[in-house]
């Protein structure tokens, strides 16, 4: 299991290694002989993005994933201007081993696509699909974690309604295809000091006996310039105890302040 953590870290660190330089490349071509301008150039329909995170605890729909402990995070994003876009996002977890002593699973892998577009005005719609994966190791029977969703989401101005659709077990729980999730999530810019204030609530439906729960959160987010955001929250849930604590005795929904440090690029 040390081994798997080390490979955990030597992977993310090598990301976010390759971010940095990936970044770094605009500045190198600046350097470079100019290239002749041409008037009928058009911006290229391409957009490709990564982000690279540390975060005091790694939570997911209220519940903690790192034990109360930090986590580093990080992706890419590739989007076109007809709408579609492709990614991938990854951090750092111990909720798998923190359940089950047998299981060595250190990192979540998401890789996800879609299409996002405008209905007129301020109303946006998203359709997509997100593969939630947990390389690793297992015992024998063990149910998987690995899930599937597909979700749609229809936006107004700041405010965005989600709702994902589990085709598969979620999370690992046996017998729990078709579950879901519904979340309300406000954005608002506040106009002062580049704060934008962050309020969400969302309900997750398990279809297994008494693992339904509700999760919220409140918190702001400070736009530091040069593509860095500092981020607080306060994250609650009233998932059921006896079902989300793990083996070293922990609550896994109790609520806590939170905090993110977040480099786009």
């Amino acid at each position: 299991m040390t081994d798997l953590r080390h490979s955990a870290v030597a992977l993310l660190a090598c990301s976010a290694s390759f971010v940095l330089i990936f970044a770094a490349m605009p500045a190198m071509a600046q350097s470079q002989p100019d290239a002749p301008s041409r008037p009928d150039a058009e911006a290229s329909p391409h957009t490709f993005t990564a982000n690279v995170s540390v975060a005091t605890d790694y939570r997911y729909r209220g519940l903690m994933q790192t034990n109360r402990r930090p986590a580093i995070q990080g992706g890419f994003d590739y989007s076109h201007s007809s709408g579609f876009y492709l990614g991938n996002w990854n951090s750092s977890i111990s909720w798998l081993g923190d359940s089950n002593p047998g299981v060595s699973a250190p990192i979540e892998m998401d890789f996800y696509g879609g299409y996002r577009h405008t209905l007129g005005g301020d109303w946006i719609y998203d359709v997509g699909v997100l593969q939630y994966y947990y390389p690793g190791d297992y015992p024998a029977n063990y149910t998987r974690p690995y899930t599937t969703e597909l979700y749609a989401a229809l936006g107004y101005g700041p405010v965005t309604f989600k709702y994902s659709y589990a085709p598969t077990n979620l999370f690992g729980f046996p017998d729990s295809k078709h579950s879901w999730y519904a979340d309300l999530t406000a954005n608002v810019p506040l106009n002062v000091w580049g704060l934008t204030l962050n309020a969400h609530v969302g309900y997750q439906k398990v279809q297994v006996a008494d693992a339904s729960y509700v999760d919220w959160k409140i918190g702001l987010t400070k736009d530091l310039g040069k593509r860095l955001a500092l981020a607080v929250a306060y994250i609650d849930a009233n998932a059921d105890k006896a079902v989300y604590t793990n083996a070293k005795g922990r609550y896994m929904g109790r609520g806590t302040a939170w905090a993110s440090l977040t480099k786009t690029f």
